[in-house]
This record gives structure tokens, sequence and C-alpha cells, in this order.
């Protein structure tokens, strides 16, 4: 089955998910959804990888989705016969995470693709990068996060543009609206995202897993409650032996070191 899982060399706490099928612009049949969502589920209950990069084989495409000709086929023929399918696409969409999870899009990222992307925490792209939900050209919708995840990442005029006439904007303009957070040169972007979430790794785990909760709770709540849960998660966190352990290291000018507990 072609995702390949690998740990980064150099930090195993580093994980590297690749959509390898470049022959189908990294699309995703059946098999290869089931076996990316697996791949996703592994490393949420892995014990020692804390970050990921979820990328595309190739030098032009990270994804173009789900297959048109197999995956979709075989979803609406079993919607159009009454069933209640659930729509779990790459993992993504059924799947509450806690670890931080980065993408580096190394070409088009379109309908399905963007919205693997979009369920990142933090993308990064080459120039060469496209973004786009073409799904209204194909007389579907985005279902697996599009209609929500881009309005909240981009101003909504442009996700409304995005969606409803499903053509794509390029890595600059992607930039410009915050889409991504920074435009790397492809020979480049892999080492680059592992670099970064190397450094996220290096971070306290249970401060990151309950920073990136707050950020993602607090989008949906009134600014009170949202302060008042930050508080009590600032309360959980100060309680751990991590966090005796961080000013200890600052103090003693040494690296930290982390137990998760």
């Amino acid at each position: 089955m072609a995702i390949r899982v690998e740990s980064d060399p150099a930090d195993p706490r580093v994980a590297v998910l690749t959509i390898d099928r470049p022959d189908a612009r990294n699309a995703l049949d059946p098999e290869h959804q089931e076996a990316l969502g697996a791949a996703v589920a592994a490393f949420e209950a892995s014990d020692e990888q804390l970050v990921a990069v979820l990328t595309g084989a190739g030098e032009t495409t990270f994804s173009a989705g789900a297959d048109l000709k197999r995956l979709i086929p075989a979803y609406r023929d079993r919607v159009r016969a009454g069933e209640d399918v659930p729509w779990n696409f790459g993992g993504f969409t059924a799947v509450e995470r806690a670890k931080p999870l980065i993408a580096a899009v190394n070409g088009h990222a379109l309908a399905g693709g963007l919205e693997m992307a979009l369920a990142c925490d933090i993308r990064l792209c080459s120039p060469n990068a496209t973004f786009g939900l073409a799904e209204t050209k194909w007389a579907i919708i985005p279902g697996a996060g599009g209609t929500v995840r881009l309005p909240r990442a981009v101003p909504l005029g442009l996700a409304m543009e995005m969606i409803l006439s499903g053509e794509p904007i390029d890595a600059a303009e992607a930039y410009r609206t915050g889409l991504v957070n920074r435009v790397v040169p492809l020979p480049e972007l892999l080492d680059v995202a592992v670099g970064l979430a190397r450094g996220i790794a290096d971070r306290g785990p249970l401060a990151v897993r309950e920073a990136r909760a707050r950020v993602l709770d607090g989008l949906g709540l009134e600014h009170a409650e949202a302060m008042a849960r930050e508080h009590e998660a600032f309360l959980r966190v100060m309680r751990t032996d991590d966090a005796l352990e961080g000013p200890a290291a600052f103090a003693e000018k040494r690296a930290p070191r982390y137990r998760g507990r």
C-alpha cells in the first residue's frame, strides 16, 4: 500500500506520512483512503511520535483528493442506495486529533487534497503549489471539512469564491491570505517542515497539545468562556512535572528533559 510512514532518522519523535501514488496525482482510492486513515490513527496512538508531517510523492502534486474514478462512485452508489455512510476522508473528518500535524504542500492541493491540508495545524508550500476546492465542478460539495475549515483560514469572500467557483489560487495568493505560513523552495520544503516539527517536538508535549486544543476549541466559544477554559488548561499544565522541568532547565542553562507527565 502506497502510504509511506517513516520516522525522521534524526528525531524519531517526528513522523513523515507520504501519499505515494504520483501516477494518480496522489488521489485516494478506497485502499489508499483506508491506509492513510490507519496511518493517521497509528500516529495519534503512538507514545513516541509527537509531531507528523503530511506530504505527497513527487514534485507536482500534494494530493488531488478523492479518486473520481473509484472512491467517489463507490461512495455515491451507497448513498443513493439509502445508506448513511461515514466519510472519514484520509482519517481527518471523524477522528479527533491531539497531536500537531504539518502539511508540506509540494504542488497541487485540490478538493480533498486541500481539505487534508486544512486539517493540518500548519501549512508550508512550494512555489508551484495551487489550492482549490473543485467539487462544484463535479456537482458535489466539499465533504471533508472544506466548507468549515476554509472560511476559518482565509477571508470569507475568498473562501466563498473558491468553494462556489471551484477555481484554485496559487502559492503567492495562499501566502498573502494566510492559507499557508510560508512558501519554501521545493527542494527544501520537506526539510523545512521536518525542522519545524522537530522544534515543536522539543517543547513540552502536554503543553503543546493543551495549547493546540485551546486554540481550536476557543474558535467556537464566546470570549469569556474561551478565557475560562484557557485558565483551566493553564492550571492543569502548571500542575505537571514538565512545568517544573522547563523553568529548572532554563535556570540551569541546559536542555529540558520533558517526560509528558
